[in-house]
């Protein structure tokens, strides 16, 4: 057999796995597990960021941008494992990843300095993204009934999960147990164990075709709907990065309180509403979904403004509440659409481009912010920030309408 002969039974092979209804729902839910776990390993740091600061006698601004460091590594290792998971395999990529992941916490558990904190954050990013879009198409190749609708929900209810358990995982065991700076993060190596037996079981998808780095590219006939999913899903994003940053410190001012468990909870009511809104909204069109989304997300961050202002904590929870449930259904609805339209020889490599886009609005606000805070204080560069990502949310909603409505363009 000739090596073009190997490459097109290898794709063809992969193709009918990928296109099968049948799936261990084993390998099934032991991936979402799997993708819930990195995702939580990557914010069990985010109630002990102040504490850091304190420890180490660094900035706020380096606070930031070690929160915000990962999502250099992060990008780039999207866009190299997507495509060499297609072409490699599923499982060839995410052992490694998990490998960064374990090695980012043990970097955690081990600071001494801040240095420390930005290495165990870049292996942290190269571990997500190396396992993000993996991980999604996984899912979707393993769902029982080949259902892609299904698999996007259970996707984004992982991810969300995740930025629900870090947090609130972080700071239970930092606030009640000994060495708060190293048990959360053994914890979370406890926790990695199960999910490697996992990816250790799953199915070898074969060569599909020869890989080498390439430039990141959206196949023919979906630049309409990565320009439709990847804006939504951006500002979704910017919204979420900044308001996980700055509402654990508004919640322990405006309750006077330093219990990191009350800091987090607060912050969890954006990832917990975000996938409450995912559930609610399961089964409706991606349009839907995307019309629905927007107003929220632009309601949650007026009020985040106002909150600030007022200093009301009720404003406050109301604000992640809204913002939530407004990200939840703008980042399924562009899940549902790139899955559904995604070719299955490119399946990872879309869905990973399709991440880039989001953590881009993860990073580049929140340090956008964090250099405005310094110039205008924290309350005017939310505010600013309010403003300026609301009127966004506002312009992509009517460019949708305008596009759905081509009459709506010709009369105007």
């Amino acid at each position: 057999m000739t090596v073009e002969e190997s490459i097109t039974v290898g794709a063809a092979g992969a193709g009918a796995q990928h296109d099968s209804p049948v799936g261990s729902r084993t390998r099934f839910w032991g991936s979402a597990y799997a993708l819930l776990i990195l995702l939580t390993g990557t914010n069990i740091p985010t109630p002990l960021y102040h504490g850091y600061a304190q420890r180490f006698g660094i900035s706020a601004l380096t606070t930031t941008l070690v929160f915000a460091v990962y999502v250099g590594a992060l990008i780039p290792s999207l866009l190299i494992a997507g495509p060499a998971s297609d072409a490699l395999g599923r499982r060839r990529i995410l052992l490694p990843a998990l490998g960064s992941a374990a090695a980012g916490s043990l970097g955690f558990a081990l600071a001494t300095d801040v240095g420390w904190l930005f290495a165990a954050r870049i292996l942290q990013g190269v571990a997500l993204g190396a396992a993000s879009g993996t991980l999604t198409a996984a899912i979707t190749e393993l769902e029982p009934r080949g259902d892609r609708r299904r698999a996007a929900l259970v996707a984004a209810v992982a991810t969300a999960g995740g930025m629900v358990a870090g947090p609130l995982m972080g700071a239970l065991v930092a606030q009640y147990l000994p060495d708060p700076y190293v048990t959360p993060f053994v914890a979370h190596l406890v926790l990695l164990a199960p999910a490697v037996m996992v990816v250790a079981g799953l199915p070898e998808t074969g060569v599909r075709t020869p890989w080498r780095p390439r430039r990141p590219s959206i196949p023919a006939g979906m630049g309409r709907t990565f320009a439709t999913a990847g804006s939504a899903t951006f500002l979704g994003f910017a919204v979420v990065g900044v308001s996980l940053t700055l509402i654990p410190t508004y919640a322990a001012t405006l309750s006077g309180s330093t219990n990191l468990v009350i800091a987090s909870a607060a912050a969890a009511l954006l990832p917990v509403t975000w996938a409450l809104a995912q559930l609610a909204g399961y089964g409706r069109s991606e349009r839907a979904l995307d019309l629905t989304g927007l107003p929220l997300l632009a309601a949650g961050l007026v009020l985040l403004a106002v909150a600030g202002a007022v200093s009301s904590l009720w404003l406050l929870l109301a604000a992640a509440a809204l913002a939530g449930a407004g990200h939840g259904l703008v980042f399924l609805s562009g899940l549902t659409a790139i899955n559904a339209a995604a070719p299955a020889e490119r399946h990872a490599d879309v869905i990973s481009t399709y991440f880039v886009m989001a953590y881009c609005g993860t990073g580049g606000p929140v340090i956008g912010v964090g250099l405005l805070a310094g110039t205008t204080g924290l309350l005017s560069a939310v505010q600013i920030f309010g403003a300026a990502v609301a009127g966004l949310c506002l312009l992509r909603l009517g460019a949708r309408v305008a596009l759905d409505h081509p009459r709506i363009l010709v009369s105007r």
